[in-house]
Parts: structure tokens; C-alpha cells; sequence
């Protein structure tokens, strides 16, 4: 069943959880880059490295909470429609950026596993999803910072690419996902 919402906008539940995740990434890439203002092994290096990984795994929630806004609400179409290459290119950029949202928390849960290390999560503490393993933790890890890197580039090209449909070709695409403006 497919909820109908406005026309030319994402629901307001697809809104919310794209800029939250946008919020929640920026934070897990913060805290990542940053935690080097603490020497190794002390309090606040381990906080900043536990709250990347407990915010990555919210972020693996909320892409699901996305996938199933994205089976109830349809996705409105871009006015005026952008040519058939633009269209593809855009489908091709936005699986790939699921493709990262999906495998980059996976990625680090299965770093953590490997690595003989707790996965927490507010108080909790998730299963290892694959026994200790000192050579495979390092691989993974090495696969999931290549992956990250990579992920700079397709967030800012998903940026880039919205502010050029706003500012140069003037559709709707980034009206779409804005927040409503209170009238």
C-alpha cells in the first residue's frame, strides 16, 4: 500500500530521518576525526570512539526506518523533470549511498566483533557477529576507514548535485526534502 502525502514533497517522516541522518553522520565522522585530540588509551579517545560506534549503529536503525517510509509514501516526482541521464545518475549515486549507509555500521559492528571488543549501544551490548579474529579485525577496519573515505565524496556529491538542481537548473529537487517552512 502506498500512502499518498503531498505531491511534490517527501513525507514528513522521510524529511525528518534524511536530516537526522545527516546529523548523526556528521557527529560519527566528528568524533572519528577528532578523537586524536586525546592521547591513545585515555577516557575521553575511548567516549568519542564509543559514542562513533553507538550513533553508527542508530544510523543502521534509521536507514530502515527510511527503507520502510519509502515502501508506504511514494517519491515525488522532480518538476520539471530532469533529462533521462541526470535521472540515472541520480538513482545511481542515491543506491550507492545506501549501499554505504547500510554497509559502513555493518562494516564496524563486524570490525568490533572481530576485534574481541564489546559493540555498545546505550547501556547495552550487542552480540559479536563473527568470532575474535586479530587479522580479519584489522582488515575489516581498513575496509570500513576506504569506505568511510569514500563516503565523503557521495555525501558531498549528493550535496553538490541538490544545491545545482536549486541554484542553476531551479526544479525542485533539494524543495522536496526541506523542511516545511511555518507559515
Amino acid at each position: 500500500m502506498i500512502a499518498t502525502t503531498n505531491r511534490n514533497r517527501y513525507s514528513a517522516l522521510s524529511i525528518s530521518v534524511h536530516w537526522l541522518t545527516l546529523l548523526l553522520i556528521v557527529a560519527v565522522y566528528a568524533l572519528i576525526e577528532f578523537r586524536d585530540i586525546f592521547p591513545r588509551g585515555s577516557d575521553g579517545r575511548e567516549a568519542m570512539k564509543m559514542w562513533h560506534n553507538m550513533l553508527g549503529l542508530v544510523i543502521f536503525g534509521l536507514v530502515f526506518v527510511r527503507l520502510a517510509a519509502l515502501a508506504v509514501y511514494r517519491i515525488p516526482p522532480i518538476t520539471p523533470t530532469p533529462p533521462a541521464w541526470q535521472h540515472l545518475l541520480a538513482k545511481l549515486v542515491h543506491l550507492a549511498l545506501w549501499l554505504f549507509l547500510i554497509a559502513m555500521p555493518l562494516l564496524g559492528w563486524l570490525t568490533l566483533s572481530a576485534q574481541g571488543k564489546p559493540v555498545p549501544f546505550f547501556g547495552l551490548e550487542f552480540p559479536a557477529l563473527l568470532a575474535p579474529d586479530k587479522d580479519l579485525g584489522h582488515q575489516l577496519e581498513e575496509v570500513h576507514e576506504t569506505i568511510g573515505n569514500i563516503g565523503y565524496w557521495l555525501i558531498g556529491l549528493h550535496a553538490v548535485a541538490a544545491l545545482y538542481h536549486h541554484y542553476f537548473v531551479r526544479d525542485d529537487t533539494l524543495l522536496r526534502m526541506l523542511p516545511r517552512r511555518a507559515s
